[in-house]
């Protein structure tokens, strides 16, 4: 069993700290891509070449930030508070808009750090942010996590559906947290519509950031399960 776990947007491969313990306890082979934003260099990845079944495990932006190549050998995918499109065309997705546009110009100043957390005060809720693992918040932003942040800030807004090489063969479970302040209902509606057979996973009373205990053993569970 090959995996690749990716997190989302101002969020670093810390996330996955005990997906990995789950997982390696299985004896699968998992790897985790970084964006880089904080101190942790950017990190790649690809499958390897004669491996078992291939799955992808993606948290929030994560989906739209996987290789092509990489998206498109995938054998099941795993969806993790994430969407296709995240801002909603027309008038219901206008405040997100606004919203959206304003943390662009705070990034690009001294705000950028507050905002960051505020950030992650809501991505966490209902629970708290130290539940979360250090972060990308722990030590000053450098100039090219910044940069990173703002690249991938466009992404987010821009995105329009599930991105290019998503395998349509795929099996696909879909996780949301029932309190997710970050994704709105349209968006999370739209991605069931894209993904009609995808297994759905609804854990109550959790945020964006899916803190929840019976997390990984639901997804491992699932991955257990794939033919």
């Amino acid at each position: 069993m090959q995996l690749i776990a990716m997190h989302g947007w101002a969020s670093d491969a810390q996330r996955w700290g005990p997906l990995q313990a789950a997982w390696t306890a299985r004896g699968w082979h998992g790897q985790c891509g970084d964006r880089g934003y904080g101190p942790r260099p950017p990190q790649t990845v690809d499958w390897l070449e004669g491996g078992g079944p291939r799955v992808v495990i993606a948290h929030s932006l994560g989906l739209h930030l996987l290789p092509t190549p990489v998206l498109e050998r995938a054998d099941a995918v795993v969806l993790l508070a994430s969407f296709g499109r995240f801002v909603p065309e027309g008038r219901e997705g206008r405040p997100l808009r606004h919203a959206m546009t304003a943390m662009a110009h705070q990034l690009g100043g001294p705000q950028a750090e507050a905002m960051l957390k505020t950030f992650q005060q809501r991505a966490a809720a209902p629970q708290p942010t130290s539940l979360l693992p250090p972060g990308i918040t722990a030590e000053p932003l450098s100039d090219r996590g910044r940069h990173q942040l703002e690249e991938d800030l466009q992404l987010l807004t821009s995105t329009a559906g599930l991105p290019a090489g998503f395998p349509p063969q795929a099996r696909v479970l879909i996780v949301e947290g029932g309190e997710d302040q970050i994704v709105v209902p349209e968006a999370r509606q739209l991605l069931r519509n894209a993904v009609p057979t995808a297994d759905i996973l609804v854990l109550a009373g959790v945020g964006h950031c899916l803190l929840s205990p019976a997390l990984d053993p639901l997804v491992c569970g699932w991955i257990e399960g794939l033919p």
